[in-house]
């Protein structure tokens, strides 16, 4: 609906955003209720917006890089998406909305992707 109406700064933001939030996902699942941090490095990664981060943190960087040679095109979506940043939805030009939006939910997008792995 953003693209439809003119809001591509938005449309690009929450693309991110829905990645950034699978991310996370990803990460919760890795701890058990009641566990604790280990350290505050750890908690300061898993606060951050920076998806390559995220994505180590979560374990699944070999994994995308094994997955992207069976699917080009999810080598293609993550290319868009990593170098998305928080810092987006202050942009006001320059941003390829479009590209954000089939990266994020194509067949071969990363979202589809990661929810392979929450």
């Amino acid at each position: 609906m953003l693209l439809k109406n003119g809001a591509e700064q938005g449309a690009y933001y929450l693309g991110g955003f829905a990645v950034e939030c699978a991310l996370k996902a990803c990460i919760a699942k890795q701890t058990e209720q009641h566990e604790f941090p280990p350290d505050r490095k750890y908690t300061d990664k898993a606060y951050s917006h920076d998806l390559k981060e995220l994505l180590k943190l979560a374990g699944l960087g070999d994994r995308l890089v094994a997955d992207m040679v069976g699917k080009p095109g999810l080598g293609a979506s993550w290319n868009v998406v990593k170098d998305w940043s928080v810092e987006s939805r202050y942009e006001t030009s320059g941003l390829k909305a479009m590209e954000m939006y089939n990266a994020v939910t194509s067949p071969d997008g990363v979202l589809r992707w990661l929810r392979l792995h929450w």
